[in-house]
């Protein structure tokens, strides 16, 4: 596999891997609120995404996978709402621990990085027609 192959694996590897962060993060917002039922019911809990490298033995590169889609462990918010018929006694329902502010930053990351891994697609197929034009008679 020659360098320009490996450098599109890789890169692919990437954006399989952001695409994947970016459909967690949407289901975070889509869920931001999303509020308990019943006073004893959870709430939505935020989804964090984690990643690995992976080594193609066979090929002599190294990707990018999904780990690990797990909750997160921060507490729920709490807001004063004494009708809502989740309430505690105190009049508070558990709302989701997703802060939209912190879901926009990691998408705009998240895209910021698949269009980067894109880019590198994109140079690697211009460098391969160029070759190829300059090796024409």
């Amino acid at each position: 596999m020659d360098e320009l192959q490996k450098s599109s694996k890789i890169a692919i590897s990437g954006m399989k891997a952001q695409s994947e962060r970016l459909r967690v993060i949407s289901e975070n917002l889509a869920n931001a609120d999303s509020l308990a039922r019943t006073p004893d019911g959870t709430p939505y809990k935020r989804k964090v995404i984690s990643f690995k490298s992976e080594l193609d033995r066979a090929n002599g590169y190294t990707g990018v996978k999904v780990d690990k889609v797990r909750p997160d462990a921060s507490e729920f918010q709490r807001r004063y709402d004494p009708k809502h018929p989740a309430a505690d006694r105190d009049g508070y329902v558990l709302a989701p621990n997703v802060n939209p502010l912190i879901e926009m930053m990691d998408m705009r990351e998240a895209q910021r990085s698949y269009e980067a891994n894109l880019n590198v697609i994109n140079s690697s197929k211009q460098l391969l027609s160029r070759t190829v034009e300059m090796l024409r008679p």
